[in-house]
């Protein structure tokens, strides 16, 4: 299993899809439990870490996302 290192603004990429159909979420809040925000429908909550560090299949780390949006606006 990955051991990822979570912080804010990273985007997670979790096993099961939210209701909306996305599994990408942005992370709002880190510690004993996280704030996700889901990227398809931008519906926030709260899950346990033990649960994101299980279910985690990917991270992108801000640096990567933001460097892919302006270059790809430009």
């Amino acid at each position: 299993m990955p051991d990822f290192k979570f912080e804010t603004g990273d985007i997670v990429t979790l096993k099961k899809p939210h209701p909306c159909g996305s599994r990408d979420f942005e992370i709002l809040r880190t510690g004993a439990d996280f704030r996700l925000k889901c990227c398809g429908c931008a519906h926030q909550f709260m899950a346990q870490r033990s649960m994101v560090e299980k279910n985690a299949r990917s991270l992108r780390k801000m640096t990567e996302v933001s460097t892919k949006t302006t270059s790809s606006q430009g």
